[in-house]
């Protein structure tokens, strides 16, 4: 086991490390949040306080704000304030290159160069290497992500014990916040205390994202290095495992069940199964086929609700079309990583404005 010693937690509170950190807070058009212009109208004296606050150990997470998402399945999100994004991106910008130095080329969410496009172009270079896949996703992943574990992975390589102080309180800010999308799952060993074990992370933040990728690191590892499967991916809680033979792939499956329950997950056994890559892949949003690639009917049915919805928002003068050419661009880049020239055509055609 390999342990950063020196001491990061004045990295993380350095005054250029917070002003880069409000920097990429505000990125992706958040500048016109009422939050965000609230904290740039005294930036500097605000990025002081946190420096000041950070530096003297009396740093507090604010509570966060929720809301429900419905597509593509009900997800509560969690959004902290925005002083304490600018935290979260502190805190990432000194101790994710740690950990991003261990992880496997092959994972692919929240990873600077990698990204859905990537994880889709190397599903599909397994694909055409491969005849059967093994599709896994973990049950109420980030509902169930255990504080002790995932505090004992980071420990492992950290050793600065005030930024495990402040990775800490960041934990415990959002304790609990997934209780209700949770439902008791018991391990081997467990007793009745075992549901009081404090779990989740807030769906929103940055450090959720990144500390989802630490903790399933330890699956990744065992799939590359104990199972020795050569083309593996996964994102987020999602992964796929090639092979040539179906048993090897069935075997596995339980090897790799057996390993989240250590992490105290549990495998989606139903929609944990396999089968020939000629049948498609559904990865992504896109069905990836050997040979070629097509849009999930239920990604092309939303795009077209949400088309109708800016023409309507479009002629009761609602929306500009400066907005829904910038949507439609959006949208656009995203689906011609498909074979979906025809399609687009076609969905176009339906709606004009």
């Amino acid at each position: 086991m390999v342990r950063t010693f020196k001491r990061l937690y004045p990295q993380i509170y350095d005054f250029d490390n917070l002003w880069l950190a409000w920097r990429r807070a505000r990125r992706g058009g958040k500048r016109k949040w009422p939050t965000v212009a609230a904290f740039e109208i005294d930036l500097e004296q605000n990025l002081w306080a946190l420096h000041h606050e950070l530096r003297d150990k009396t740093y507090r997470p604010g509570p966060y704000r929720h809301f429900t998402i419905r597509q593509p399945k009900v997800r509560r999100i969690s959004a902290a304030p925005f002083r304490d994004r600018v935290v979260h991106h502190a805190l990432m910008q000194v101790t994710l290159p740690i950990f991003e130095a261990r992880m496997i080329h092959d994972s692919y969410a929240c990873r600077v160069g990698k990204g859905t496009h990537r994880a889709i172009d190397r599903c599909q270079h397994f694909a055409r290497a491969h005849r059967y896949v093994l599709q896994c996703d973990v049950v109420q992943f980030f509902p169930s992500i255990d504080h002790a574990i995932l505090r004992r992975q980071l420990a492992r390589h950290i050793a600065c014990e005030d930024t495990l102080r402040l990775v800490d309180r960041i934990l415990e800010s959002g304790a609990g916040i997934l209780r209700d999308y949770y439902d008791m799952a018991y391990f081997p060993g467990d007793d009745l205390l075992a549901a009081a074990r404090p779990r989740g992370l807030p769906i929103g933040n940055l450090t959720s994202q990144n500390w989802a990728n630490v903790y399933l690191d330890e699956l990744d590892q065992f799939v590359k290095h104990q199972l020795r499967c050569r083309a593996y991916l996964r994102y987020c809680d999602d992964f796929l495992l090639f092979a040539d033979e179906k048993p090897a792939l069935w075997a596995w499956r339980t090897e790799i069940a057996d390993k989240l329950a250590e992490l105290r997950l549990a495998l989606h056994k139903s929609r944990a199964q396999v089968y020939p890559v000629k049948a498609g892949i559904p990865w992504l949003g896109f069905r990836v086929f050997p040979a070629h690639r097509r849009l999930l009917r239920r990604n092309v049915k939303a795009f077209a609700r949400r088309l109708r919805a800016q023409r309507d928002a479009y002629h009761a003068g609602e929306m500009s079309l400066d907005q829904i050419q910038q949507s439609i661009q959006a949208w656009i880049a995203h689906a011609s990583h498909g074979n979906t020239y025809r399609l687009r055509q076609s969905l176009f055609r339906q709606v004009s404005f």
